[in-house]
């Protein structure tokens, strides 16, 4: 099982690939829902740069309705065992329910991202531990079926997000889970209006305070085309000004559709990045 302080060694910034094998997911639903097509999918991200595969098989899309928890296993199951068959990438589930978490890990995955920062399962915790696997703890406002209705928050949406991972790191660290197991995710568009998205990215250093490697997941989303264009086709270009800036102030893991051309973005930030650092040593 690989680790996360493994993947990030010597500052690296990680692309973790989304692969949604759902009919209904926001960007690509049904475009990679028979285990052929999602398997040749991931194997493209592989050789464009992903250095994750993040496997899903709930659309958390707003307004979406859960699946059912065998549903999810019959999805999951045969392209994770496929995908393990001919690639050791790191695989992550994208779930909130122990049980698909369980079996995942037990065929092979190595992180499980939650998108409740494990609040909606209970047993999500003892899953975790038992696998001593990662854990990507995000934020959501509510639950997808209603997160995007009138979202609002008690104070700045970066202290209440952060007050958030306050209390989900107290709750992981009584339960005796390490912090080497833990990435944090602020949950762009999970719960938050345009105005919360962009104050987040523009904040994002902030939540360096926790001392966790930062994931960021702004790739196509709504909140890009209501700033540049209502097509969805013509959100990468926003994405890839949210990835650069991300990266330029803490991000460490970006999660995107579009591994190929945010590849590009992570090279020469990493090159420039690297310039920055060896010009202070001096």
């Amino acid at each position: 099982m690989r680790q996360i302080p493994d993947l990030l060694r010597d500052n690296k910034k990680l692309i973790m690939g989304i692969l949604n094998i759902t009919p209904d997911s926001f960007y690509d639903g049904g475009k990679y829902f028979t285990v052929q097509s999602a398997v040749s999918h991931a194997l493209d991200m592989i050789k464009d740069g992903a250095d994750i595969i993040d496997i899903g098989a709930e659309s958390s899309r707003p307004g979406s309705q859960p699946v059912p928890e065998q549903e999810q296993i019959n999805r999951i199951m045969p392209v994770l065992k496929a995908l393990r068959n001919v690639s050791d990438i790191c695989i992550s589930i994208d779930t909130t329910n122990a049980k698909v978490a369980e079996e995942s890990l037990k065929e092979g995955a190595d992180i499980i991202n939650d998108i409740s920062g494990l609040r909606f399962d209970p047993e999500m915790i003892e899953v975790v531990l038992e696998y001593k696997a990662g854990v990507i703890v995000m934020h959501m406002l509510g639950e997808p079926a209603t997160m995007q209705v009138n979202p609002i928050y008690g104070k700045w949406v970066v202290d209440e997000i952060c007050d958030f991972f306050l209390k989900r790191l107290n709750f992981c660290e009584n339960y005796g889970l390490s912090r080497d197991k833990i990435v944090i995710d602020p949950g762009i568009g999970f719960g938050k209006t345009v105005e919360h998205n962009l104050d987040i990215i523009a904040n994002c250093s902030v939540f360096k305070k926790f001392g966790l490697p930062l994931l960021l997941g702004t790739s196509n989303k709504r909140f890009i085309s209501n700033i540049l264009t209502d097509d969805t086709e013509d959100r990468l270009w926003g994405t890839a000004a949210t990835v650069a800036y991300a990266l330029i102030n803490g991000a460490d893991i970006i999660r995107v559709h579009n591994v190929c051309q945010i590849k590009k973005i992570v090279v020469m930030l990493e090159e420039i990045i690297r310039r920055i650092n060896k010009d202070d040593a001096i």
